[in-house]
């Protein structure tokens, strides 16, 4: 495993804890290194049920991986209206949604060449 992976890997790991901290929903892994002219390797998708959540959800991860690995986001777009809020990692993008924009959007299906691992929430 590269250096590379293992720092995605760690990445991926401190991002999920915090979209679990707060209760995300529906969290999927897309790994995209397969697919060519990609801009990063994976993507994080979960949905919040408000805009209080979402917001909550991005909050909670910024927290989690500044303190885990010193690392914050290139770039944060969608804030503004917390309807779908794009947090860019560089190699890793996180999208969260709220479910009625998830559902139009579709992301999962424009990607659909991904590889989706789907992650199991005990909530």
């Amino acid at each position: 495993m590269t250096k590379e992976n293992t720092n995605a890997d760690e990445l991926i790991a401190v991002i999920l804890e915090g979209i679990e901290d707060v209760k995300g929903k529906h969290i999927n892994i897309l790994d995209l290194r397969e697919i060519e002219n990609t801009v990063c390797d994976y993507f994080i998708i979960c949905e919040g049920t408000s805009n209080t959540q979402v917001n909550a959800i991005v909050n909670s991860v910024q927290k989690k991986v500044s303190k885990a690995t010193q690392d914050k986001p290139w770039h944060i777009e969608g804030s503004d209206n917390a309807e779908w809020v794009l947090m860019d990692y560089v190699n890793v993008v996180v999208h969260v949604f709220q479910k009625h924009i998830r559902e139009y959007y579709d992301i999962e299906s424009l990607w659909g060449d991904a590889k989706t691992t789907i992650i199991k929430t005990s909530y």
